[in-house]
């Protein structure tokens, strides 16, 4: 039990040591971020007074530097004029603290210019960057003489557009950590616009305040990479006997025809050409170079709708599927005009992928009564303004679909009129 009571108060010493370890003058301090040591001082700048500090209470204190562990070089709680690039020892009542110090003045970043590779035939899905610059290595040593290297990270910084889940583009900024020094950067996400290219860093100036950062900034790259995503607005009908009618905008499938305006969403003005092609049963039936492309679909059956954008570097491709479905008729046996529902008040076909159509009404002697050949219409049940009777009257339909199908129909319709005004 006593021995787990001196484990115990060894470990809140230990705690109190690390949380009361500070410093003189503009610094960061990194507590057991780094292996081997305890704290990493980094100083923007020392001077002859600048120092470390301990602020808890103690009995005895004593600091030694790494190269001399056993000589003490000062028994107060602040040690002065501590140099850069050495490794100092707090010895509090028996418990060491291990230390290590940077004077971040000495190793600032020099960077000299930032280019991109204009030259290179693959820009569409990589960029290369080259970076001039002279940054020393920031190194440090555990007590055992074990060497370190810091990673230096800095912040690469380009515009770009995004296209959103809302469908439409947005100005984006890519931020990007770097660990340098390298010469050569490449780039998977390629800007989509004519952007400039900037570093600025490391993390220990930006942690210090320093004002301006270091940085490096590219000329003007001018984009070349393409991105096109195709949106389409589909010609609504509301016509209620008509299955399968397209009845809102983003429809790619229904009854024909089908109206369409596709708009190809491209990266402009990096995208310059375009190529709209649509395929049905890998046969071409179209192929058009503007921007934005119109179609109506007559024809039954699935349809591939490509497009290409381009420049004189890259392209992007984009398709959508249209379906048309197959035509059919079907026609009431009875409809009831008058009869205070205001329902099934015409005699109206259903239908789907229509594109001809035409029926007549005749009496029981054959005498045509009405004629019609917009599908969407239908017979009110008048003769010439006036009311026709109730009871049989017959039809005749010569239809085409959009299928090529011909749909002839005969029959007898019933009209009942119910309650009479």
């Amino acid at each position: 039990m006593k021995k787990i009571f001196l484990i115990y108060i060894s470990l809140i010493s230990s705690v109190l040591i690390f949380g009361q370890v500070t410093a003189t003058g503009t610094f960061k301090s990194y507590h057991k971020q780094y292996n081997d040591i305890d704290y990493l001082f980094v100083f923007n700048g020392l001077t002859s007074s600048s120092s470390l500090k301990y602020n808890g209470n103690y009995t005895t204190v004593n600091w030694y530097k790494f190269s001399a562990p056993t000589k003490s070089i000062g028994n107060q709680a602040e040690n002065f004029n501590v140099e850069n690039a050495n490794g100092y020892i707090l010895e509090v009542d028996g418990v060491k603290t291990t230390i290590w110090v940077i004077d971040y003045q000495d190793y600032l970043p020099k960077f000299v210019s930032l280019v991109t590779d204009e030259a290179s035939k693959n820009q569409c899905d990589e960029l290369k960057l080259t970076i001039n610059a002279n940054i020393p290595p920031m190194q440090y040593k555990s007590v055992n003489g074990t060497t370190y290297t810091i990673d230096r990270e800095f912040t690469l910084n380009y515009n770009t557009k995004e296209w959103t889940s809302d469908k439409k583009w947005n100005d984006k900024v890519i931020t990007e950590n770097l660990k340098l020094p390298k010469s050569e950067i490449y780039l998977t996400d390629v800007p989509l616009c004519d952007t400039k290219f900037r570093i600025e860093g490391d993390q220990f100036a930006k942690e210090l305040l320093i004002s301006p950062l270091p940085f490096v900034e590219s000329q003007l790259y001018p984009a070349r990479s393409v991105e096109t995503h195709i949106t389409t607005t589909t010609a609504v009908r509301e016509e209620l006997q008509e299955d399968e009618r397209p009845g809102n905008i983003s429809v790619l499938s229904g009854s024909a025809p089908l109206d369409i305006m596709f708009l190809s969403n491209a990266n402009t003005p990096v995208a310059k050409y375009y190529n709209w092609q649509i395929k049905k049963d890998n046969s071409l039936l179209f192929n058009r170079a503007d921007q934005d492309q119109r179609y109506t679909f007559n024809e039954s059956g699935t349809y591939v709708v490509k497009l290409t954008a381009s420049n004189e570097f890259c392209s992007s491709t984009d398709s959508v599927t249209v379906k048309i479905t197959t035509s059919d008729i079907q026609v009431p046996p009875v409809f009831t005009p008058d009869n205070g529902d205001e329902l099934n008040d015409e005699f109206r076909v259903a239908y789907k992928s229509i594109l001809s159509f035409k029926c007549w009404i005749f009496n029981r002697w054959g005498r045509q009564l009405y004629f019609w050949t917009d599908p969407q219409k239908g017979w009110d049940g008048t003769i010439n303004g006036k009311k026709a009777k109730e009871g049989a009257y017959l039809y005749v339909i010569e239809a085409v679909g959009a299928d090529g199908e011909k749909h002839s129909r005969k029959g007898v319709v019933h009209l009942l009129r119910g309650k009479q005004e």
